[in-house]
Formats: C-alpha cells, sequence, structure tokens
C-alpha cells in the first residue's frame, strides 16, 4: 500500500505496528527536542518526526518496510494535496445546538432527536446548505475506521490555497462537531492499515480522490481552515535611543524547555500529574513566543504534540483542543524574553 500511495503523488510514512501514530524517532531525536526541518535523520533516510520525514521515494519506502515489514502505512495530507473530512462516531454527550456548526444558528422548529456523531452533523450542514452528505459521495474514495467513522477523501484542485488540520471538537475552528479536517500539518492513514481495533477498509468501488465540492470549500473558508495571508506589519518608529527587538531563539528554549520537560514527565504518571494545567502552561507560553517571532507557530505546534501524544498517546484529540486553545490564548500575549542568539 505504501508505494501504491507514492505513485498516485501521496508522501507516505511509517506507522507504529498495529497503531495509527507514527513510528517512534530515533534516540537522539526522543531525548533532544529540535525543529523537524532542521532534523539530519530526515535527510539520511530516518522515518522521524512522522508526517514531516513523508516520501514517495521508492527506495526509501521499500528500505523502511523491508526494517519493520509490520509498519503501517501514514498519508502525508499537505504534501499530497489532499483535503481529508474525518467523521467520527464517538460516545459522547450531544453539545448545545448552538455548537453543532460553528456559525450556523439552529433554531429551536429544527428536531435534533437521534443526532448522536459526526455523521449526522455532516449530514445537516450538507441540508442546511441543500447538498448531498458527503458521507454519501460514492465518486470519491471513503475509507471505514475501525471506530465506526469514515475517513472522506478529496483532492485540493487550487494548491494555491491551503486548508488547516483541525479537530471536531474544538470550540474554535470545526466544520462540523465530532468532524475533523486533515490537510496540511496533518496525516491520515492510508486504506487497508491494519491496527489493533481494526483495520481501515475502502468503502465502494472509487480508488482515488474526486475533486473538493466548491461548497466545502466554502465552508471550510467560511469556519477558518483557510490560513490568512500573512501581510508584513509596518515597520513602527522607533525612538534614537531604543534598538529594535530581535529574535531570541536560544531564549526562547530556555524558556519553553522545562515547560515541555513537565509535561514530557506526566508520561511515568498515567493520572493526578496535572498533565492538562501543564501541557496549557506550555502552549501559552509557546503562543506568547511565537507571536513575539521568536519560533514559528508551526514549530511551536510541532513540539507540543510531539511531547503531548508522547506523555498522553491515547488523547490525541483532546491534546489537540487544549494546545490549540491555548496556543491562540497566548498569542494575544506576545512575549519577548531577555536574551538574544
Amino acid at each position: 500500500m505504501a508505494r501504491w500511495c507514492a505513485a498516485a503523488g501521496w508522501p507516505v510514512h511509517p506507522l507504529a505496528p498495529r497503531q495509527k501514530t507514527p513510528a517512534a524517532n530515533c534516540q537522539a531525536c526522543r531525548d533532544n527536542r529540535h525543529n523537524p526541518a532542521d532534523c539530519p535523520c530526515i535527510a539520511s533516510g530516518r522515518w522521524c518526526h512522522g508526517f514531516h520525514a513523508a516520501t514517495t521515494s521508492p527506495e526509501r519506502i521499500d528500505s523502511w518496510w523491508w526494517a519493520q515489514p509490520r509498519f503501517g502505512v501514514g498519508v502525508s495530507c499537505g504534501p499530497a494535496n489532499l483535503v481529508v473530512i474525518d467523521v467520527d462516531a464517538h460516545h459522547a454527550e450531544v453539545p448545545d445546538r448552538s455548537r453543532l456548526l460553528p456559525g450556523i444558528p439552529i433554531g429551536p422548529q429544527v428536531t435534533l432527536t437521534g443526532l448522536a456523531t459526526g455523521f449526522d452533523t455532516l449530514a445537516l450542514l450538507a441540508a442546511v446548505r441543500r447538498q448531498p452528505s458527503p458521507a454519501e459521495d460514492e465518486g470519491t474514495l471513503r475509507v471505514r475506521t475501525p471506530s465506526g467513522g469514515l475517513h472522506i477523501w478529496y483532492r485540493n484542485p487550487n494548491p494555491e490555497i491551503r486548508y488547516r488540520s483541525s479537530t471536531g471538537s474544538s470550540p474554535r475552528v470545526a466544520l462540523a462537531w465530532q468532524v475533523d479536517i486533515r490537510s496540511d500539518a496533518g496525516y491520515i492513514v492510508a486504506p487497508s492499515t491494519r491496527t489493533t481495533a481494526g483495520t481501515y477498509t475502502r468503502v465502494g468501488e472509487a480508488r482515488r480522490p474526486a475533486s473538493l465540492p466548491a461548497w466545502l470549500a466554502s465552508e471550510l473558508a467560511r469556519t477558518g481552515h483557510v490560513p490568512p495571508a500573512r501581510t508584513p506589519d509596518p515597520a513602527p518608529a522607533v525612538p534614537a535611543a531604543r534598538m529594535p527587538r530581535r529574535r531570541a531563539p536560544k531564549a526562547a528554549s530556555r524558556i519553553l524547555e522545562p515547560l515541555l520537560d513537565q509535561v514530557a514527565a506526566c508520561a511515568a504518571v498515567p493520572e493526578g500529574a496535572g498533565f492538562t494545567e501543564k501541557l496549557n502552561r506550555a502552549a501559552f507560553t509557546a503562543g506568547g513566543l511565537a507571536q513575539g517571532g521568536h519560533l514559528t507557530e508551526s514549530e511551536a505546534r510541532t513540539l507540543l504534540l510531539e511531547t503531548a501524544n508522547r506523555a498522553r498517546p491515547h488523547q490525541e484529540r483532546r491534546n489537540v483542543v487544549i494546545i490549540e486553545s491555548a496556543l491562540s490564548a497566548g498569542a494575544q500575549r506576545p512575549f519577548h524574553p531577555k536574551g538574544r542568539s
């Protein structure tokens, strides 16, 4: 399957045997946190850092799966130009109707009896827009997940427009409740991959993604999945007696590293370690440092996610919610550490 995906132009990376999470980094990468873009392991052909190492090289793919034939297959959605709708069917308390479809009010005249999963909220969104539900789209690749959810694969028809990944339980950015988006800075499990929970199984006859429907592209833009274009800020007037503030990546690292170490230490304590509070503090600080220009938001998010998912690997979605919320809050208060590098 890895070779088949690569032949389709979708960069792949190994997943841990029988798991849906990326294969573990090497010991050096586990011991020393760093920006994946600067990691020599990737350039030397190792699989460290998950989707950051994804490739379409047949030689590299063969070497990875020869080393560990039980690896699963992950597809890096951004470089593959994919937008995947991840519909969940988790048993969870249904939120207030105001949170089912972000930005779309659902009046009391609409009966919500029986609504229980992302299949229902996606169908509700489609009905509001007078469109068929993507879950029933037989013209595109659909993959049933072991938990009963569904991955609906689409091709981004306009590569100049990028879509950010999100989690459907986030109150800030979501397409619908229990409906995730996997695109830039995200990966998806390839069909036929087997995990301890079951196999990711193709549904229907379609084997390739269809073009993202225009109405869904509009919904993704409306719900904040299209990052705003970055424009340089006008240079502020600087008094002659003052020097402009410069980036301080080393000082930022000295501040963030101890907070990440506290999060990582929670791995040894399954409960009662204050994990949420520690992760929130680290992400809030990272958001301020990123807004201050001392590291990029992508770097911050990668460090936080890798640390959190190692400490609490069974609550990835909750980790994303905590990190995104705290990063956003921290960005409201730019942080400039003392010290330059």
